[in-house]
């Protein structure tokens, strides 16, 4: 028995209301940083390779921009952690940072603490408990995404609900690969730094940022000159550089009545002779870094040693043994350089310092006469720089990102080649030897920074150019359904079973009058179909089965939403589902390239272009992504049983239709079974529904293998999506048995 699912009715604000609404001070900013630990107070920066620069550029963003007379909430939405190892501040659900702006912990993924790589299985989940979030709360004008994980999900966001999106990107997968590959031409050490670091995850999530983003946000011209320049989405009108602020409240130089601090016992307990002048670093032991090299140039140059002393400040450690295996490898090989050499007595390594002693350390190697160095690899930023140069110390820094436009703004130091071990003691001498020089770098740093990196002029500038983004961007097409006092009719069942129609219902004759029973007998589940077929094909073959008529159908390959016995149109998904889609262009691409064959008529439909291919002559997935990009289209690409290529608009496909549906109707994920067999459907499998993979799957979906609330059944066709039933015992009180995988 088919249940109708009704039409509601609410006003859309226009833009122009939205725009006068916001600058009297409504304006709702929503910042997402997802790894690391983040709270607000006693920020543990350098604990960890995730826990440096970002989170205080992202605590420090949320405070200045809540204080703006045009903003009336900001939000940092970021993973909540429930773990003996860390804190239990991480696991509170919510912290204000200060009076309008507040840290949301959003549960996705394993409840213990994980390292950025690992993050990527779950980021679905954190999609949909956003989805929970902002139904609860209200959708916010803007979505900032930080980082590759964040922007991959705040793009997804944005594109699901409309939302304008501004993405960050902290620092580049394609640069770091390109800087940790070099001198590593053998296959094996390449596929080493592919397992450690996930790159082609992170630079396919970098793309989808880029791609959304109405307005990307970077610290330096070489960002966008050199580093950003390696996407296909290079965009630079798009760009701003927009220096971020620095709090140096407690950056000062040494006052009169400063006295030498208690760190300094730390550090004498490590040198024969501490009145000398310090050479300074502040970095987590990571491979980015370049201590090691630091520590090689010292240990060669008798100059150096005898005229300065090597202070390294790597994070903190009760225990090397309880280090992660990448840190742990870099302070041991530190400590055998320093035996190598024979540096006892010159270079100090404490273990511990708290957040108070930075500023302390700063002015005292400023007391001696000393210098602060960056040997990075690759810094997009240094705000380790710009606190150094703040208390009065000259600084030494790679030639890369932040520091170059730093030392252009303040002239305070010097910049070298990172990996020129000559270029760098040249450098630290030039300071350490230069009395007049040093003074003039050291009043410029106080003076420079303070000019040109506050957080007021950077949080003007920002809201500058969101006010400019409101204005031409139209309101959310669901800003409407996220209102709770929009009264809406709901659907007669309680939970929705949608699947795939070739391949998954049909093969097994048996299962599926199982299966048809199945539904007929049980009022209160909804019944849909999701599928790549043409509405009227679709049609045609349920009829031909003796399928009950859908309550859903989502067709197109998840670019067509009808309803009902009447087939009622999903008009808000109609107004959506258009943007930047360019048909004909893609053709004309597409159509050129080897091994692409168009499918017959009725598999073509006005938002969906699809092909046949000859795999063994066509270029690979990775490269017509790229040929798309290149040639300015926006478009999702996707591959189903191996050699069938569907291109459709970016804001369609199975993942975002069946949440568009979910978030129209307010059912909870948890209520919702879906069932497929090949990569078309695995948009729709992944998140916090309930996934069911029958037995004969394609290829595509066995990366889908081990993620939380995706089952592969045994049986195949029907009697697997039946199987997959009994599992999570759906017809009764719902189960989840693979709802957390470690």
């Amino acid at each position: 028995m088919a249940r109708n699912v009704l039409k509601k009715t609410s006003q859309t604000e226009s833009s122009a209301a939205r725009l006068t609404r916001n600058k009297h001070g409504d304006l709702k900013i929503t910042l997402i940083s997802l790894h690391g630990l983040i709270r607000g107070h006693n920020s543990e920066l350098g604990r960890d390779a995730d826990t440096g620069g970002q989170v205080k550029y992202v605590l420090e963003l949320a405070r200045e921009l809540a204080a703006h007379e045009h903003v009336r909430e900001v939000e940092l939405l970021t993973r909540q952690i429930i773990d003996p190892k860390v804190d239990d501040d991480y696991a509170q659900v919510e912290e204000q940072i200060s009076e309008n702006a507040k840290i949301i912990r959003i549960p996705f993924g394993p409840k213990r603490y994980l390292r950025k790589e690992s993050l990527w299985p779950f980021l679905e989940l954190f999609i949909d408990q956003t989805l929970q979030h902002f139904r609860r709360t209200g959708l916010p004008d803007i979505i900032h995404g930080h980082y590759a994980d964040a922007g991959a999900a705040g793009a997804q966001l944005a594109r699901l609900l409309h939302i304008p999106y501004v993405f960050t990107g902290h620092s580049l997968g394609r640069v770091k690969r390109q800087r940790l590959s070099l001198g590593k031409e053998e296959n094996q050490a390449i596929e080493r730094l592919e397992s450690k670091y996930k790159f082609t995850t992170r630079i396919e999530a970098e793309e989808l940022a880029l791609e959304t983003a109405s307005m990307v946000v970077t610290s330096t011209n070489q960002e966008v000159q050199q580093q950003y320049e390696l996407y296909d989405h290079y965009q630079p009108a798009r760009m701003e550089v927009i220096p971020p602020g620095v709090d140096l409240t407690n950056f000062s130089p040494a006052g009169k009545d400063w006295t030498t601090p208690k760190i300094a016992e730390d550090l004498n307990c490590f040198l024969q002779e501490p009145d000398k002048p310090m050479i300074l670093t502040m970095a987590r032991p990571d491979e980015r870094k370049n201590l090691e090299m630091l520590v090689r140039v010292y240990g060669e140059s008798e100059q150096l040693q005898e005229m300065a002393n090597l202070v390294l400040i790597m994070g903190t450690r009760d225990d090397v043994r309880d280090l992660p295996k990448a840190q742990r490898r870099i302070i041991n090989h530190i400590l055998y350089l320093i035996d190598r050499y024979n540096l006892y007595g010159k270079v100090a390594y404490p273990k511990t310092h708290k957040p108070d002693d930075v500023p302390e350390l700063y002015r005292l190697a400023t007391s001696l006469k000393g210098v602060f160095i960056n040997p990075a690899l690759t810094e997009p930023f240094g705000l380790t720089l710009l606190e150094a140069g703040a208390t009065g110390l000259p600084i030494v820094s790679t030639n890369d990102g932040g520091p170059r436009d730093i030392i252009a703004n303040c002239k305070n130091g010097l910049l070298v080649d990172p990996l020129d071990k000559a270029d760098i003691e040249h450098a630290l001498l030039r300071v350490l030897t230069e009395p007049e020089q040093w003074a003039e770098w050291s009043n410029n740093g106080i003076k420079g920074t303070r000019e040109h990196y506050s957080w007021h002029q950077h949080a003007e500038r920002y809201l500058r150019d969101l006010d400019d983004i409101l204005e031409h961007s139209p309101a959310p097409v669901l800003a409407e359904m996220a209102d709770k006092s929009t009264m809406r009719r709901l659907p007669e069942f309680d939970r929705l079973i949608i699947t795939d129609l070739d391949n998954t219902l049909t093969g097994d004759d048996e299962a599926l009058k199982e299966f048809i029973e199945l539904i007929r007998e049980h009022d209160h589940i909804g019944f849909g179909i999701a599928t790549g077929r043409r509405l009227d094909s679709a049609m045609e073959l349920i009829k031909e089965l003796g399928l009950p008529q859908p309550d859903l159908i989502d067709t197109d390959a998840g670019t067509q939403l009808h309803y009902g016995e009447k087939l009622t149109p999903d008009l808000s998904w109609r107004k959506s589902i258009d943007y930047a889609w360019k048909p004909q262009e893609i053709r004309d691409v597409l159509d050129l390239q080897p091994g692409f064959y168009p499918q017959i008529e009725e598999h073509q439909s006005e938002f969906k272009i699809s092909y046949e291919l000859d795999t063994s002559v066509s270029p690979s997935i990775s490269t017509i992504k790229k040929i798309l990009r290149e040639a300015g289209l926006r478009a999702k690409v996707i591959m189903s049983l191996g050699m069938y290529l569907d291109v459709i608009p970016v804001r369609g496909g199975s993942d975002l239709s069946m949440r568009h549906v979910l978030w129209k109707w307010g059912f909870a994920p948890e209520h919702v079974l879906v069932s497929g067999d090949s990569g078309n459907d695995a948009g729709m499998l992944l998140g916090r529904t309930l996934g069911v993979v029958v037995g004969n799957h394609s290829e595509e979906l066995e990366r889908l293998r081990n993620r939380p609330r995706v089952y592969f059944a045994e049986a195949s066709h029907a009697a697997g999506i039946l199987e997959g039933i009994k599992y999570y015992n759906f017809l009764d009180k719902i189960t989840i048995p693979n709802d957390r995988i470690e």
